[in-house]
């Protein structure tokens, strides 16, 4: 066991290659000399190794980072990538060839503490389906929330709408921050 361990988002941010050259140095020292560590390390790569698998087999979407989107495309994935403004409509698709769809989200996020996202998707002839996502992470400098939207599901998707609400939450209280709607039709 390790006396002063690598805290988990020190070593994320190292995986990502976020941290100051400095602090990626001396976080890699401590891995040649603390074997629980460097374990820690290996659990990481194997993690995001199958985070990637299960996101390239489309089997679920996620919230994620603007490095990991720049780390998606650096391992040659083919994005197709949909920004918002609050209020905003677009049309969108997703074609056979792509491997995942990105909506970028934007909203004034300085000060917002938590998240919230409601998400709607009417298909013509079914009922509506709702789905609510609690602390959504996000990056209050960016101004943009980003989703990687399940590519093997939306694929499959015939015609439809789907909008977003995000909720600024603070105590029992929910601010909306903006709502976004993208009318999809297959490719």
């Amino acid at each position: 066991m390790c006396k002063d361990p690598i805290a988990l988002e020190t070593l994320a941010g190292w995986w990502l290659g976020e941290l100051p050259a400095s602090e990626a140095e001396r976080v890699e020292a401590h891995f040649f000399a603390c074997a629980h560590c460097a374990g820690r390390a290996e659990w990481l790569a194997a993690l995001s190794e199958g985070v990637r698998v299960a996101l390239r087999s489309g089997a679920f979407g996620m919230a994620v980072s603007a490095p990991f989107v720049e780390e998606m495309k650096r391992a040659g994935l083919r994005l197709r990538e949909y920004r918002n403004d609050p209020g905003g409509r677009l049309n969108c698709t997703m074609a056979a060839d792509d491997d995942a769809v990105v909506s970028r989200l934007r909203a004034p996020l300085a000060g917002v503490k938590r998240l919230d996202m409601v998400q709607r998707v009417e298909v013509p002839g079914a009922p509506a389906l709702e789905i609510r996502l609690d602390d959504v992470p996000f990056d209050p400098a960016s101004g943009e929330v980003l989703l990687v939207l399940p590519p093997a599901a939306l694929k499959k998707m015939p015609a439809h709408t789907a909008s977003m609400r995000l909720f600024a939450v603070g105590g029992q209280e929910a601010r909306l921050l903006g709502e976004y709607t993208f009318s999809h039709t297959p490719s």
